[in-house]
């Protein structure tokens, strides 16, 4: 049930994390603030395909 994600910042959309996470548990999107290295910056990164 696992599957691997991609986290893009919502400012840049540069692709910087990689996540695992439950699709059986969280079906929405997912959005953690991390920091983004391009924009020097703590943003909120979302998840993409």
């Amino acid at each position: 049930m696992r599957v691997q994600i991609t986290l893009a910042c919502s400012e840049c959309k540069n692709r910087n994390y990689s996540s695992m996470k439950n699709k059986k548990n969280t079906a929405d999107r997912l959005e953690r603030k991390k920091f983004c290295p391009v924009c020097r910056s703590h943003q909120v990164h979302k998840e993409s395909k």
